[in-house]
């Protein structure tokens, strides 16, 4: 057997086994990080936005996302793993913001992201559109 052959076994198994297991490591924060502008805000601990948080399982906390996304008319789910959702938001103007979900299974907390795909301002839209879900997100209970 070549080198290279043992090389490229070698790489393969152990970007397989860690792409498999990346799937149970914790969240990175830097994944939901905002850049210095007003037209993004998440849950990670700065302002008054919380995580949002479930009782029971993963899969129902997922649910309860899902159920609370459906009553946003405005809203897409364009992505759906088991512990991340992103969704699309069209506002009546047709500006579009995303919003990032990662499940914390441990902590019983879903972080999120929620940005402007244009514009570096968003007049406090993804703010309080955040602060709504959380209500709605809570009430689903």
């Amino acid at each position: 057997m070549s080198n290279s052959f043992i090389h490229t076994v070698f790489v393969a198994l152990v970007f397989g086994c860690a792409s498999a297991h990346a799937a149970l490591m914790p969240l990175a924060e830097s994944e939901l990080t905002c850049p210095i502008t007003p037209n993004c805000v998440n849950s990670l601990g700065r302002g008054d936005l919380a995580p949002l948080s479930f009782q029971g399982t993963p899969a129902q906390g997922m649910a309860q996302l899902k159920d609370t996304l459906a009553t946003f008319a405005e809203a897409s789910v364009v992505r759906s793993e088991v512990n991340s959702l992103s969704a699309i938001f069209t506002t009546f103007l047709g500006f579009r913001d995303e919003v990032e979900f990662r499940l914390d299974a441990e902590a019983q907390t879903i972080h999120f992201r929620s940005r402007s795909l244009m514009g570096a301002y968003d007049f406090g839209k993804n703010h309080s559109r955040m602060k709504d879900l959380k209500s709605r997100f809570e009430a689903t209970r």
